[in-house]
């Protein structure tokens, strides 16, 4: 492996590890009050169910490497709605520092090649 590889490697599964405790704290917290806060934002309250969902089977899908950009992308989408309705009037250092960051890693991983060490690729070169 390269170090580009190596790199994207700890990104995906520092990405991966990060959601996965973001989504089970969610459903540990108890996801009703998550979706009370999310109406209290002005986003639907059922939105929650979604967005711990794809953050802790997501999480568990980039730690594998499995559909990486796809979990990227849905994550990019997760922060850019965390910035612009929870963060954003918090300004950057107490609001949307963290956000901005895992929103560049999610963009890193939807642009960046697989690497050997993904069940992405295992199964793309079991397939060839």
């Amino acid at each position: 492996m390269t170090k580009n590889e190596v790199g994207s490697v700890i990104l995906r599964i520092v990405l991966g590890i990060t959601f996965f405790i973001h989504g089970l704290d969610k459903f540990q917290a108890g996801i009703g009050n998550i979706a009370g806060y999310f109406d209290s934002l002005g986003i639907p309250g059922f939105l929650a169910y979604i967005v711990a969902l794809i953050e802790l089977v997501g999480g568990i899908a980039l730690i594998l490497g499995i559909g990486t950009k796809i979990i990227s992308a849905l994550i990019a989408i997760i922060m850019l709605g965390a910035i612009f309705t929870a963060k954003l009037s918090l300004g950057f250092l107490d609001g949307y520092e963290l956000d901005t960051a895992l929103l560049a890693i999610s963009i890193y991983l939807i642009l960046a090649d697989r690497t050997p060490f993904s069940l992405d690729h295992q199964i793309a070169a079991k397939n060839k």
